[in-house]
């Protein structure tokens, strides 16, 4: 999901390689040098090749538009606020699966980095989760402060910026540092509750989706039903009523086969299998 980030990420940053050095007070380039804003990009390119930056520093065709706008900051502080956004909710779904032990969702563990309570024996919070969401929290309200300074151009000068881009810095520090404390503290060391997922699967009802393209969406309904009133799971139903056989349900109920578009060459009497399901759902 962040992956996604990167290429709008760069495709900023060749917004931020356009400079307008030169431009003088409101970009008239009034009192400068004849040539001086090319000179000034042509130092500026020569700077980032001997830092070994593979940049290309470019010059804004409008300077008088370059000098008033702030358009680029706001888009890296929109940008980091939607990658801030995208953790948040990364975050919050780890505090879900990681909640428990046996009155949550239990189907991660996380590191336990410290005691959570000072009343409440053993409890252990999600304290890395909790401290990148709060840290992503402070980068949505950067973003509002560098939208309200590129806001507050006045005709063609914009003397907000200092604080836009102190926003920016900020936000940068926070998320790179935050995503390195999460990945290292909280992520890497995530390990799954393997037996606890397995039950979950073996009694879950929703499971009785992927019976629909064989056994019809009706019958589906039927199992479910079923398996709602006995407690039994879907494929527990779907064995001890010979619905469909062993073979053919093991690759229904395949993991791989329930996160991917497949059709298997498994055929069904769907009468006689509504005619069983009826039956059993009649007597319950």
């Amino acid at each position: 999901t962040l992956e996604k980030e990167l290429k709008a990420i760069k495709s900023i940053r060749e917004e931020l390689l356009c400079q307008n050095m030169g431009a003088t007070a409101i970009g008239t380039g009034i009192c400068a040098e004849p040539g001086y804003s090319d000179l000034c990009n042509k130092a500026l390119n020569d700077v980032a090749k001997k830092l070994g930056l593979n940049w290309k520093i470019t010059l804004e065709k409008d300077l008088v538009e370059a000098t008033s706008s702030t358009g680029s900051l706001v888009g890296l502080s929109s940008e980091l606020k939607r990658i801030a956004l995208k953790a948040i909710k990364i975050c919050n779904d780890l505090r879900l699966m990681g909640s428990g032990p046996r009155c949550g969702l239990a189907e991660i563990h996380l590191p336990e980095m410290q005691p959570g309570s000072s009343i409440m024996p053993g409890k252990v919070n999600p304290v890395i989760p909790e401290v990148m969401n709060q840290l992503c929290y402070k980068v949505i309200g950067n973003d509002t402060a560098v939208m309200l300074a590129s806001e507050n151009a006045q005709l063609e000068l914009n003397v907000m910026e200092p604080v836009a881009v102190y926003c920016l810095f900020e936000s940068i520090n926070l998320l790179t540092n935050g995503f390195d404390t999460l990945r290292t503290l909280c992520i890497d060391g995530i390990e799954a509750d393997v037996e606890n997922c397995k039950n979950f699967i073996a009694k879950a009802i929703g499971t009785v989706t992927a019976l629909n393209p064989y056994i019809g969406y009706k019958n589906s309904t039927r199992i479910a039903k079923i398996a709602k009133k006995t407690g039994k799971g879907v494929y527990e139903i779907a064995l001890e009523n010979n619905v469909l056989s062993q073979k053919d349900l093991d690759k229904i109920f395949d993991p791989k086969n329930m996160t991917a578009p497949v059709k298997l060459d498994i055929k069904a009497d769907q009468d006689k299998i509504q005619k069983t399901l009826e039956g059993i759902l009649a007597k319950l």
